[in-house]
């Protein structure tokens, strides 16, 4: 990986939407109407991200991995073509990984989570509504990402109390504590998430919360937030 950065390309059936997929780096994952324009935004988020990795400790690996390279174009579903996400798998998605690109998977999805949560705690409640007057506040965009989680975590057998969404903090960390568990447990059985693979459920997973995350950066109205550098 040294010095290239894998990226598959998903693009939707009818070619409206593409996704391009940084395999190797959960939560990095851009979307646009072209595939070009899918790597470009891949591209101007490497900075963005570049917090994640340094957070997981692997700041000099990925500043070391900036040349984008393709490695794979497929076809995905029609949710590829309506939101520009990643909703197929690629040969890599279906590839068994060891132990110990499982641990470097979940370090990174954790490090997802603490900057989410860092955002969440700094950026104003009130979010920039679009040009319509449209778009979730703060406290919508977290239950909304915790709820999927949660209900992505029912794949692996994971269950909140009552099917509750969990939102407090000492919760929340027990949920996540158990979601990793649970990740690893099945990956020494060889079990998928029901028809996900492991790894796409740790990329999607990581990916729908800094998709998040950097949105509501780019909404904060208090200005304490880092926003769009690039």
């Amino acid at each position: 990986m040294v010095g290239k950065l894998r990226v598959t390309v998903e693009v939707g059936p009818k070619e409206k939407k593409v996704a391009a997929v940084a395999p190797d780096w959960p939560g990095l994952e851009r979307g646009a109407k072209t595939g070009d324009a899918a790597l470009e935004t891949l591209q101007s988020y490497l900075s963005r991200y570049a917090k994640v990795a340094k957070l997981a400790g692997m700041d000099r690996q990925f500043a070391a991995s900036t040349k984008l390279e393709v490695v794979e174009e497929y076809q995905g579903p029609g949710s590829t073509d309506f939101w520009g996400i990643s909703f197929g798998l690629s040969s890599i998605d279906g590839k068994r990984m060891s132990s110990k690109e499982l641990e470097r998977q979940l370090d990174l999805m954790q490090a997802c989570w603490s900057i989410f949560d860092d955002v969440r705690s700094r950026v104003s409640a009130e979010m920039q509504k679009g040009p319509r007057g449209g778009g979730r506040d703060r406290d919508q965009i977290v239950r909304h990402v915790l709820a999927t989680e949660q209900d992505w975590a029912k794949k692996v057998g994971l269950r909140t109390p009552d099917n509750a969404v969990v939102i407090a903090d000492d919760g929340l960390k027990a949920f996540r504590d158990a979601y990793c568990t649970t990740i690893r447990m099945f990956h020494s059985e060889g079990r998928m998430a029901r028809k996900w693979p492991l790894r796409y459920l740790i990329r999607h997973t990581a990916y729908h919360t800094m998709d998040h995350a950097w949105e509501m950066e780019d909404k904060d109205l208090t200005g304490t937030a880092s926003g769009r550098t690039v």
